[in-house]
C-alpha cells in the first residue's frame, strides 16, 4: 500500500520489483487488499516488454483519516481520503482558554460529528482520528499533560472525545501540534521533489511557539515524548513572564502576542480575538505592503529574534530545512531575510551548515493536515484493520 501511494498505479510485476517481494506474494496481498476494498484494478499498463499487465491502484474513497485541531483561538477539523487528499476542512473561532477543557472538547466533538456527516458517501469510514494540541502530550494515554497557553493540565482528550462522539477509543490518538505539522510539511516537500527531505525543523507560529524535529527521516520525540518545546528556550532571565511561569522564554519575543503588541494598539482590529487569524494576518500583510513603519519595525524585530533562536537550533541539529509555520508562514517576505542574516552570522558551520529557511506550504492548516495523515497511517501500517468484504459474485452456500 505504501508503494502504491508513493508511485501510483502499478502492475503486479512492477509492485514486486519496487517492493522487493515475490510475484506470488504480491498477487496474494493484492487479492487480500481487493477484498478489503482498499485497492482496485486500474486498466492495463502500456509500453515495456512482454504482455501488458493489469494495473493496481489504491481506492482513495475506501477509508478516511480525520485530523482535529485545538489552538488558543480556534478548533478545527480536516478529513483526507486514502490518497491523502483533503475532502473536508473547517475551523471554528473560539477562546479556548476561556472555554476550558470540557466546553472545548464539546465543540471539538460537534465539529468531528459534522465533518463525518458531511463526507459520508464521499469517502469511507475513518480508520483513525488524531487530535493536535499545543503542549506536552502523553501519546500512549491520549492525554494532554500540560498545555500552558490553553491552561490545560492532565486532560484526557481521547477518553472525553470518544464519550461525546461514540467513536471507538482505539481509533483516537492525541499528539503535539508541531510534531504533526513537521510530518505534514515533510510529506508536502517530498511530494513535490524527487530528493526526499530527511532532516527538518518545523516551527509553529502562534501565541506559543513549538518545534517538530525530523532527523534521518524520523520524528524526534525524546526519551519520554516531550521533545520540541523550543518556545521555552530561555533567552533573557530578566525578560517578560511566559505562560509557563518562567521569564524570558523565546515565545515571549517571537510569539503572536509579541507581534500584535509591537504592531498595533489594543483597540486595533488586528488584535481582535473574535476574528480568524487568517483575517488578522491579511491586515498585517496589507500594512507591511503599504510600508507602514510601525508594522515593518515590528516584523524586523520578530524576524531578528527568530533568527537568534533558529541559529541555536541549526547549530544543534544541522537540519537541511527550517520551515516557518503558523503565523510566520503568512509573512515570509518580511521574516525570512532577517532570520537568514542571523543564521549566517550565528551558525559555526560554513554556509550556515547548508540550512535553508522557508515558509510553510501548509500555513495554519499544517497540524490538522498532519493529524489526518497520521490517522491514515493506521491502515498503512496494518491494512487488516479494515475488514474483509464478501466478493459480490460469491453465492451463498446451499
Amino acid at each position: 500500500m505504501r508503494t502504491l501511494r508513493e508511485h501510483g498505479a502499478l502492475s503486479r510485476a512492477q509492485l514486486a520489483v519496487r517492493s522487493g517481494l515475490s510475484k506470488a506474494t504480491v498477487s496474494s496481498l493484492v487479492s487480500d487488499l481487493e477484498l478489503r476494498g482498499l485497492v482496485h484494478s486500474a486498466g492495463i499498463s502500456a509500453g515495456g516488454q512482454g504482455r501488458p499487465g493489469q494495473l493496481v491502484a489504491l481506492r482513495p474513497t475506501s477509508v478516511s483519516g480525520v485530523g482535529l485541531d485545538v489552538h488558543v483561538g480556534h478548533v478545527g477539523a480536516a478529513v483526507t481520503d486514502l490518497a491523502g487528499d483533503i475532502v473536508f476542512r473547517r475551523r471554528f473561532v473560539c477562546d479556548v482558554p476561556a472555554l476550558g477543557p470540557e466546553r472545548t472538547i464539546d465543540h471539538l466533538a460537534e465539529l468531528a460529528t459534522a465533518a463525518l456527516a458531511e463526507v459520508d458517501g464521499l469517502v469511507g469510514p475513518p480508520v483513525g482520528v488524531t487530535v493536535s494540541v499545543p503542549g506536552l502530550v502523553d501519546t500512549s494515554a491520549g492525554t494532554v499533560t500540560l498545555a500552558p497557553r490553553l491552561r490545560w493540565r492532565d486532560v484526557a482528550v481521547a477518553d472525553e472525545l470518544a464519550a461525546r462522539t461514540g467513536l471507538p477509543l482505539d481509533l483516537i490518538s492525541v499528539d503535539n501540534d508541531a510534531n504533526l505539522g513537521a510530518m505534514a510539511e515533510q510529506a508536502a516537500m517530498n511530494g513535490e521533489s524527487g530528493d526526499p527531505v530527511t532532516d527538518l525543523v518545523y516551527l509553529t507560529g502562534d501565541f506559543g511557539i513549538g518545534g517538530g524535529v525530523i532527523s534521518g527521516g524520523r520524528l524526534v520525540r525524546g526519551s519520554i515524548g516531550f521533545a520540541g518545546e523550543i518556545g521555552h528556550m530561555g533567552m533573557d532571565p530578566l525578560g517578560p513572564y511566559c505562560s509557563c511561569g518562567r521569564r524570558g522564554c523565546w515565545e515571549t519575543r517571537v510569539g503572536l502576542g509579541a507581534l500584535l503588541h509591537a504592531c498595533a494598539d489594543p483597540d486595533d482590529p488586528v488584535r481582535d480575538p473574535t476574528l480568524d487569524l487568517d483575517q488578522r494576518m491579511r491586515m498585517v500583510r496589507a500594512r507591511a505592503a503599504q510600508r507602514d513603519q510601525r508594522t515593518l519595525d515590528a516584523l524586523h524585530q520578530i524576524g531578528s529574534a527568530l533568527g537568534v533562536g533558529v541559529s541555536i537550533l541549526v547549530n544543534l541539529l544541522n537540519p537541511a530545512v527550517v520551515v516557518l509555520g503558523g503565523y510566520f508562514a503568512a509573512l515570509p517576505e518580511w521574516l525570512v531575510e532577517p532570520i537568514r542574516n542571523q543564521v549566517v552570522a550565528g551558525v559555526l558551520a560554513p554556509g550556515a551548515g547548508g540550512a535553508r529557511v522557508v515558509g510553510s506550504r501548509l500555513g495554519f492548516t499544517a497540524s490538522t493536515t498532519g493529524g489526518a495523515l497520521a490517522a491514515l497511517r493506521r491502515v498503512l501500517d496494518d491494512p487488516t484493520v479494515v475488514p474483509l468484504n464478501q466478493p459480490e459474485d460469491e453465492e451463498a452456500p446451499a
